[in-house]
């Protein structure tokens, strides 16, 4: 039996169906990121797991016990929130201490676990300040820090990195995945930023409109897309609209009149499918030597790579080509487009 298991969850909000039948389960030290736009239901979803929003219909289990409406102080579990929801007029170990002051820990164990986490996060110079004297990488370090000393079996997370800026971001992404598998603590991270997602946890839970549509390692879930809408929203892919057709043993997609071989796909000769490619899968090649040509009609200098957007027969297509010492091509320029056939998806 997993760890925590979701059952055909909903949520309503009078008529209005916000979580649909929502299925899951997450197994003990498991990292698992719900991700999706906004408006999808993956933050309802964690507040119905911590119990601040009622479950519907379904039930919720943690460890072999049914918490579907248990209140929330009794789950014990941790929770970091998009605004770290510090108390301003404590100190750093204040902060930290205050779950185990609720818990009637005696002061000197208090003690020294606060010490123990604080060295987690990498605050102990810090624990004399208060949250106005810190960053906000360091604040969201303290808001980690109070949730896994009470050591829960469950850390909850909310968009917990989405007020920092880009390049601290990054560092606190894989930071926050170094703590976790330090700690062990099953952990679920509401986010929708796919690159956040896809670098840090074990398994993606990609919701639209209320449903679960694909669950995967992010690997996976990045090359082999179940739908058009995932295609898009995890990482950058071409979407180009064709039939697919007989071409003698191989299947191919017509597109605006023009072929490509493809990958396995279940559809049938005859079927409307969407052509999905990502970017950094085409490559430049010389002009008449690759599957199409096409000419570049803008670029976009990103540093370690260069963007192209190339206008072919097929339609319009974005290339990423890595930033080498070969000089870019230049706007208006015409150039050759080739890929393997094993890097098409065929979607319906």
């Amino acid at each position: 039996m997993s760890f925590l298991t979701l059952t055909d969850v909903s949520k309503f909000y009078g008529p209005n169906c916000v979580v649909d039948k929502v299925n899951l389960s997450v197994e003990k030290g498991e990292f698992v990121t719900l991700l999706g736009p906004s408006g999808c239901g993956k933050t309802t979803t964690l507040q119905m797991i911590a119990g601040f929003a009622d479950v519907t219909e379904g039930s919720i289990t943690l460890d072999g016990k049914d918490i579907t409406h248990t209140k929330p102080n009794t789950r014990g579990l941790g929770i970091v929130f998009q605004s770290y929801a510090l108390f301003p007029h404590m100190t750093v170990e204040e902060n930290v201490s205050f779950g185990l002051e609720m818990r009637k820990v005696a002061k000197p164990t208090r003690a020294r676990q606060v010490a123990d986490a604080l060295a987690l996060v990498h605050l102990e110079d810090y624990s004399k300040r208060y949250p106005r004297e810190l960053s906000g990488g360091q604040r969201q370090r303290v808001a980690l820090a109070r949730a896994l000393i009470i050591e829960p079996p469950v850390l909850l997370l909310d968009e917990p990195l989405s007020n920092l800026d880009a390049k601290l971001r990054e560092e606190m992404q894989f930071e926050l995945r170094q703590i976790q598998r330090t700690v062990g603590t099953t952990t679920i991270l509401v986010t929708h930023d796919q690159s956040e997602a896809m670098s840090i946890s074990d398994r993606v839970v990609v919701m639209q409109s209320g449903k679960i549509t694909q669950i995967d390692q992010p690997y996976a879930l990045y090359e082999n897309p179940q739908s058009r809408f995932i295609s898009a929203f995890v990482g950058k892919a071409n979407l180009l609209q064709g039939e697919l057709v007989r071409q003698g043993a191989e299947l191919s997609i017509s597109v605006n009149g023009v072929s490509f071989l493809c990958g396995e796909t279940p559809l049938q000769a005859g079927s409307q499918a969407f052509l999905s490619l990502r970017p950094e899968k085409i490559q430049l090649t010389q002009l008449n030597h690759g599957l199409i040509n096409g000419r570049i009609a803008a670029r976009f200098f990103l540093g370690s790579q260069w963007l192209y957007r190339v206008e072919t027969k097929a339609g319009t297509l974005q290339v990423v080509s890595i930033n080498s010492d070969t000089a870019p091509l230049q706007e208006n320029q015409e150039t050759g487009l080739t890929w393997s056939s094993s890097s098409l998806r065929i979607l319906p």
